[in-house]
């Protein structure tokens, strides 16, 4: 990738800083690890290109989650042209279950179960929720989504409310 100094200079800092979260945000999209990783990939090289016209109108941490949930939306969008639609938040309560909460003792496990109840969201929830497990304020994913401060508070009460009803029941889970 030739570009200017200045360029890469700052693509290298972001990913120094939030390379981290874009994994996870790849993880949270992507199951299927060859698709994952060409995820991340794109990632990187949208991150990079929209370096270039970086101005610094808001913060290089919005910047990076804008960029990076913006290819994650485009893989869903890719991804559910090919496949069975999403579920909706209200359809997520009524996902099929496979195995016993209660016997879960890794928590590797309950983390791939929280990845898959991502995965099963529309792309707004996707984004809001995975969002906000990487630390950004309802402000934040705002400046993010475009949605207001207030929807995105109630979007993430709903979605947390949803997640503790699958980890607390006694119903199994995939």
């Amino acid at each position: 990738m030739a570009g200017n100094t200045d360029q890469d200079q700052r693509y290298l800092a972001a990913v120094a800083e939030f390379g981290g979260a874009m994994q996870r945000l790849a993880r949270a999209t992507e199951a299927n690890p060859e698709r994952r990783r060409d995820l991340l990939q794109d990632m990187h090289v949208a991150l990079w290109r929209s370096l270039a016209t970086f101005d610094g109108r808001c913060a290089l941490r919005t910047w990076v989650y804008r960029v990076a949930h913006n290819v994650a939306a485009s893989h869903v969008g890719r991804e559910r042209r090919m496949r069975a639609g999403a579920a909706t938040l209200d359809e997520i309560e009524h996902l099929p279950d496979s195995r016993d909460l209660r016997d879960d003792h890794e928590s590797n496990e309950a983390l791939e179960r929280l990845h898959k109840l991502i995965r099963a969201l529309k792309p707004p929830d996707r984004q809001i929720i995975t969002l906000y497990l990487e630390g950004v304020d309802a402000a934040a994913i705002a400046d993010i989504t475009g949605l207001s401060a207030g929807a995105v508070a109630t979007r993430i009460s709903r979605l947390k409310s949803s997640f503790a009803q699958h980890f607390q029941s006694g119903s199994p889970h995939d």
